[in-house]
């Protein structure tokens, strides 16, 4: 079966959504926006969505920049000195779906485009959070070399060099943390062993 995403892609050359654009699933409109956001510049994020009562299914969703909105101030301790730096702009830019209940595809309710922020270069965007992945291939040499006793911090800077440099990975080591810590690890082997 051919990507639905990549069937999209090829209709439309310049990979931005379009209103009445249609998706098979939220996943796929998902996936869409987010190649769209890698293409132009920017990280993307799941914002609000409404579902069906009855059967639980999504029925509208809003994807968002991640830049979108302000972080709500922190109310844990009013004696920290030195916050979390600010990351995001207030920024509108959003593309919404709809679900089709006639025929169960999803289509582009609303699109906005407009940034009030500097986009990344073309060169730097695999490091944003939504486009940063941890390929099968780096996953098994990771668990290799974690089999051979050489720890995840170590695991991270060999494979660094092994590339050229860390920054050539497409993940940062807070990513293989979450996917190889306790619970990733046993997640990990879960799927693992489901693929053979």
């Amino acid at each position: 079966m051919k990507d639905p995403v990549a069937t999209i892609c090829e209709d439309n050359l310049d990979y931005k959504p379009i209103c009445d654009m249609e998706f098979l699933s939220e996943q796929a409109a998902y996936e869409f926006y987010n190649e769209y956001g890698r293409r132009a510049g920017f990280s993307i994020r799941r914002d609000s969505h409404n579902k069906n009562k009855n059967t639980g299914q999504i029925i509208s969703r809003v994807f968002v920049c991640c830049k979108e909105g302000f972080r709500p101030k922190d109310k844990r301790d009013y004696l920290t000195k030195s916050s979390r730096a600010e990351t995001r702009t207030g920024c509108n830019a959003k593309m919404s779906i709809k679900l089709n209940k006639s025929n169960g595809k999803y289509w582009v309710s609303h699109f906005m485009e407009n940034h009030n922020h500097p986009l990344v270069r073309q060169e730097c965007t695999h490091m944003l959070p939504s486009h940063r992945r941890i390929s099968a291939s780096q996953a098994i040499e990771v668990d290799l070399t974690e089999e051979s006793g050489i720890p995840l911090r170590q695991a991270y800077e060999l494979m660094g060099r092994q590339v050229g440099g860390r920054e050539s990975l497409g993940y940062i080591k807070q990513d293989q943390k979450i996917t190889f810590g306790r619970r990733g690890k046993e997640n990990w082997h879960m799927e693992k062993q489901e693929a053979y």
